[in-house]
């Protein structure tokens, strides 16, 4: 039965307010209200007690009590932090850490950790009395001398964030010329005086956690760099007990061309085990192992990424079985069932789609509407003209696909859409296969700094004055923020 997702920041106050209106709705014969129950519970329990409303609100919301979730809505509030939202303030240490740490904001730029650093010069002394700033610091002399007076001192959280010590030493950016056994020498002190390996928040009540190995590891939609020794750091985390099944560490990487994070995560464990303690604490809101490997095939098939895919299923990951629907777990959104050798088919890139059919995976039909945007996406026009009878049923499927068709670089695809029909200024989603209003093709051409996708588009009709839905900016707009003369030199005299 599909679930619905919480609400952001939710209160267990907010909850019990909507189960309390749900059982007189549902008393008062209000068809939605009778519907939910019926779906939810067991019985489908007329008069419906209060009860019953917590037990039907909480299976609507994935969970199998209301105690279930109201542990985690505890657990919610317990690990919730906000860094972007924490002012800087007039104490030095706490303006230190607050500048020297990625805060997974809008303001993560090397600007703030330039900023600590100077302030830091001024204030040499403020690891000596302070732990959170001397494992920010990597300053094993202060955390062994704080350490010793206070041996609770490693594993106890404050500072501006709020955090364990090892989280600032995780997530500091103040220091590119932090020398590797500094770092590691400061992490094996912390740890060995009681910090968690595992330790980690939830950014503004989110799920997954982010952990110190998320930390070490860097990335991100706005590509925040790694820790100076990323790697290193991860991998003492990691034998120190880290659960390598780290969901926002996954995601946070998934953006890049780097399979380093992944050989190094599949080599300790990834896939495999319960998902350690924060799957544990989020319970029904957390993927499994094997989920989270599912999902990074997933992204890695939609992308291109072949070498990606290759490690992934050379490391027993599940390339048969269709990805999952859209209320199930390990959803890998815009799939809608298919398999992965479907998908990749769907995405352009026949060459991985027999890639994967040679080690087992059944071929797909390529037939319908699924074997025209294959085609179409391949490039291959005597397949599409073969299959023309389906392109009005795939422009009314996939109206925006000439957007993905730009993401993925595809330039011959765009042309090939554009031919059989498709709106070169449609609005949709670049970053997944999904149908969703975001930006145009022009749109994706600037964000990636494509000069002749972005002359092609041009000429085939695109028009440089539509702004995206999500920042209302042109592409012009994309250009400069992505820093991109050469397309801006394109579009400046086009866009008024």
């Amino acid at each position: 039965m599909p679930t619905v997702p919480l609400p952001d920041n939710p209160s267990l106050e907010q909850l019990r307010k909507q189960a309390k209106d749900l059982r007189d709705q549902a008393r008062a014969g209000v068809d939605d209200a009778l519907d939910l129950v019926a779906a939810h519970h067991p019985s489908g329990a007329h008069p419906l007690t209060l009860t019953g409303a917590q037990l039907v609100l909480a299976r609507c919301h994935g969970f199998a009590s209301w105690a279930q979730l109201k542990r985690y809505l505890e657990m919610i509030e317990r690990y919730r932090r906000t860094p972007d939202e924490v002012d800087e303030g007039a104490d030095p240490a706490g303006q230190f850490l607050a500048l020297a740490c990625l805060r997974y904001g809008e303001d993560d730029h090397p600007t703030r950790w330039e900023r600590a650093a100077r302030l830091l010069a001024q204030h040499p002394d403020l690891a000596g009395s302070n732990i959170f700033v001397a494992a920010a610091t990597a300053d094993e002399a202060a955390i062994a001398g704080i350490v010793g007076a206070d041996p609770g001192a490693a594993a106890r959280e404050g500072g501006p964030h709020d955090w364990q010590p090892i989280l600032y030493l995780a997530y500091a950016r103040h220091d590119p010329e932090l020398t590797e056994e500094a770092t590691l020498g400061a992490a094996r002190l912390l740890l060995r005086y009681g910090a968690d390996a595992n330790a980690g928040y939830l950014w503004h009540g989110l799920g997954p956690g982010f952990t110190a190995l998320t930390g070490a590891l860097g990335g991100g939609e706005s590509d925040q760099p790694p820790h100076p020794h990323g790697y290193a750091l991860a991998s003492l985390l990691l034998e120190a007990g880290a659960d390598p099944n780290d969901s926002q560490a996954l995601y946070n990487r998934q953006f890049g061309s780097d399979d380093g994070h992944l050989i190094l995560l599949l080599e300790k464990g990834l896939g495999r085990g319960d998902g350690g303690p924060w799957r544990r604490r989020l319970g029904p809101m957390a993927d499994s192992p094997s989920e989270l490997v599912r999902i990074q095939l997933w992204w890695a098939i939609v992308h291109g990424m072949t070498e990606r895919v290759k490690l992934l299923v050379e490391h027993d990951a599940d390339f048969l079985s269709p990805f999952g629907s859209p209320s199930g777990p390990g959803w890998a959104g815009g799939s809608d069932g298919r398999s992965p050798a479907e998908v990749a088919a769907l995405n352009g890139s026949p060459e991985l789609c027999e890639w994967l059919v040679e080690r087992g995976a059944p071929r797909p039909r390529g037939t319908g509407v699924d074997g025209l945007i294959a085609a179409a996406m391949a490039g291959d026009r005597a397949k599409v003209a073969r299959r023309s009878g389906h392109i009005e049923a795939a422009r009314a499927e996939r109206p925006a696909l000439i957007v993905w068709a730009a993401a993925r670089g595809a330039r011959d695809a765009v042309a090939l859409l554009a031919e059989i029909g498709f709106d070169v200024n449609a609005l949709g989603r670049g970053d997944v296969p999904m149908e969703q209003q975001w930006e145009t093709a022009l749109h994706r051409a600037a964000a990636s700094g494509d000069v002749e996708l972005a002359r092609l588009l041009l000429d085939l009709g695109a028009e440089p004055t539509i702004t995206d839905a999500r920042f209302h900016s042109t592409p012009l707009g994309w250009a400069r923020h992505f820093g991109h003369p050469a397309i801006v030199e394109l579009l400046q005299p086009r866009t008024p």
